[in-house]
Formats: structure tokens, sequence, C-alpha cells
């Protein structure tokens, strides 16, 4: 596992999908990209850097991951795009504005509403191992989500990508991309997960309604099923556990 950068699929590039370097970003207590960095990101990124000398952990493991992206020289696939590093802060910008910070009619036009307005994000740590992951319904003919595993060992630094087919219902998808990060969590060794915000809405909608939908019931079956069989930990924040 030494080195591994990143996957998605059979796709031998590093993907790096715009929410996954929003949960890095967030994690460092950088600020919200595309909401609070001017163009020039990069010099603005280094200053923030330096501003985390106080907490190592942290910034050995930002600056480890983007060590390890430039040191690589593979390219970084934004929807099936690629990017070199010199244009990689500017395009995390434009991701996020086309994603994520589209006006609300836009979106009801472009992309099927979901309970908690197409994201789930999540966090799962054991100790000092951390994994966040968040998943977005997008336009068009697929659907992707990622994950970011942070580790005080210098040999593991993952970015996981979830790229899958879009269906006609949202939550599904949604589902299928919290399934995928739930597998990737068991298989580091993480055994609890910490619903947070949006993501504890989408579970109490499903609870409430959409169970009653045998694709969603069906996922949703299969979670519990791995919970249960795996003794790994879900933890509602000021809710529930399940498992």
């Amino acid at each position: 596992m030494s080195g591994v950068l990143g996957e998605c699929g059979n796709v031998e590039h590093l993907f790096l999908d715009c929410h996954v370097a929003r949960a890095l970003w967030d994690y460092s207590g950088l600020g919200h990209l595309g909401e609070r960095l001017p163009r020039h990101t990069f010099p603005l990124f280094l200053k923030k850097l330096l501003s985390l000398l106080h907490q190592p952990t942290l910034l050995m493991a930002v600056v480890a991951v983007l060590w390890r992206i430039w040191r690589s020289r593979n390219w970084v696939v934004f929807e099936g795009k690629q990017f070199g590093f010199p244009a990689l802060m500017r395009q995390f910008h434009q991701q996020y504005e086309e994603w994520v910070r589209l006006p609300k009619d836009r979106i009801s036009r472009e992309v099927p509403p979901v309970p908690n307005g197409g994201q789930s994000r999540g966090i799962a740590r054991t100790g000092s191992l951390v994994c966040m992951w968040d998943g977005a319904v997008r336009r068009g003919s697929h659907a992707a989500g990622g994950a970011v595993l942070l580790t005080p060992t210098r040999d593991v630094w993952l970015v996981k990508g979830i790229h899958i087919p879009c269906m006609d219902d949202p939550m599904v998808v949604e589902l299928l991309v919290l399934r995928e990060a739930v597998f990737w969590c068991l298989s580091m060794g993480l055994s609890e997960v910490q619903f947070e915000g949006d993501a504890k809405v989408l579970i109490d909608k499903i609870n409430q309604e959409d169970a009653r939908d045998s694709r969603v019931g069906a996922i949703l079956e299969e979670l519990l099923q791995i919970f249960n069989s795996s003794g790994f930990s879900v933890r509602f924040v000021g809710r529930r556990s399940i498992g």
C-alpha cells in the first residue's frame, strides 16, 4: 500500500474529485474552496500552510498529498479532462464554482432534487487514522464522490475516487457512494463512522420515507448487514447508533 496515490475503478490516473479536494482542504482548516480564495490561489495556499506549523501532523498530511501529486508526474483528472500541478489549485476553484455553488433554480432544472441537496459527507476515525468522504450527484451521465485517508504514517497517503453511472434516482447514487466509502473504510481498518450534517439528514429521510423504494431499501439493508457482521459502528451526531 506504500506509495499508492489514488485509484478510480480501472482508471490508472489519479482521480481527485473537487469534493475530495474540498474535504481535504476543509479538514486542514484552510477555508472553503471557491468562497474565500482569490484567483492567485497557490501563493495564498503556501502562506496558509505556514499557519499550520503548530499542527505538524496535519501540515505533514496536506504537504505529503500535494508532494506525491507533484512527484508522481501523474495528471489529475477532473471530469475527463487532465490538468498538471500548476493548474491544480485554479481548477479546484473552478470545479467548486461549477458544481457546488449552482443557484438553486439551476440545480432544480439540471439535477434531480435529493433530501440533502445532493451531497453526503462523513468522517471515520480510529485513533489517529482519519478518513473523510464526500459524495455528490452530478449533471450528466455520471456521479462522483471520493474519500481522503490521512494517517501519521509517511508511507500511506491515499486519495480514493468513486465514479459510478448516474441513475434516475439520485438517492440511490448517494447510497452507492456511501457504500463504496464504507467498503474502503473497512479495508483500511476503520471501525467507526460518524455521520454529520447533510449525511444525517439523508439517512433520516431514508428511514422515514424512502425505504419503500426497493433499490434504496436493498442498498441500505446491505450497509446494515456490513455493519452488523463486521462490528463497524455507525454514530449519528446527536441521534443514535447502528451496529
